[in-house]
């Protein structure tokens, strides 16, 4: 029998689900699809998601995680670091810090931890060469990490399906709803549910190949619905997380 009932899932924009669904009608995202798969196996149980979008690797060590242990979590999602990544400034190195001690606490909580690279930005949008050591970088450690820990992996960079834009939001940054049900089911496969495997990572045989073309539409897409409203935040000394809640801020059985 599946040994999980309480998953708790921490992060940022993505793990809230932002692109899969909206705010008027409700998100979804992958964490809760995955709830979902794991419901299924196993009835009653219970799911927290604490992610917020705009958080960074530092909120997630001082908040969300301290709150996902109180709930003892036996299953814990991990998914951050865009933003420290995209965020300019010295900082980056302070994040990697940071996260080899996120990192640290998650393996010492007795939980089943799941953590994720993130995709070749490169191969996505021309701006993404900018960060492409940061990329690098930061997989580097969850790599690690992953080994030395025992956390199952789900290793996002060289995956064929996610150099498709079908895979992405229109900010070419957040998953679309197709991406979150490919992440959710790269999960499944970390986790070796059953019936899961690694189609999440094949990409669609009709699809064209990404060309100069279309990542050069991908980076009218990313600066109209990423950069420029990060810039409008950023002006204002705000955050796009600000004022924002956890929508399933606390352990409840899954509904509807």
């Amino acid at each position: 029998m599946l040994g999980y009932s309480r998953y708790v899932a921490l992060g940022d924009s993505q793990t809230e689900g932002l692109w899969d669904g909206d705010d008027e009608t409700g998100l979804v995202g992958f964490a809760d699809r995955l709830a979902t798969m794991l419901a299924e196996l196993r009835p009653g149980l219970r799911y927290a998601n604490l992610a917020i979008r705009g958080k960074q690797i530092g909120d997630v060590l001082d908040d969300q995680l301290p709150r996902a242990l109180d709930m003892g979590a036996d299953l814990i999602t991990v998914c951050i670091g865009m933003n420290d990544m995209t965020r300019p400034g010295p900082g980056f190195d302070r994040a990697l810090a940071q996260l080899d001690e996120l990192h640290r606490r998650l393996a010492g909580s007795g939980a089943t931890v799941v953590t994720t690279t993130f995709p070749n930005l490169a191969r996505i949008l021309p701006i993404g060469r900018v960060l492409a050591r940061r990329v690098v970088a930061i997989n580097a450690e969850i790599r690690a990490a992953a080994h030395r820990h025992g956390f199952r992996l789900v290793d996002l960079y060289a995956a064929p399906s996610m150099t498709q834009p079908a895979t992405w939001s229109a900010d070419r940054v957040h998953g679309s709803a197709d991406g979150h049900r490919r992440f959710a089911a790269a999960a499944a496969e970390a986790l070796g549910l059953p019936g899961s495997g690694h189609d999440w990572a094949e990409a669609d045989a009709a699809a064209e190949p990404p060309s100069l073309r279309s990542r050069t539409y991908s980076q009218v897409l990313w600066t109209q619905n990423m950069l420029m409203p990060w810039l409008w935040n950023h002006l204002r000394g705000r955050s796009s997380g600000d004022g924002r809640t956890p929508r399933r801020p606390v352990l409840e059985e899954l509904s509807g």
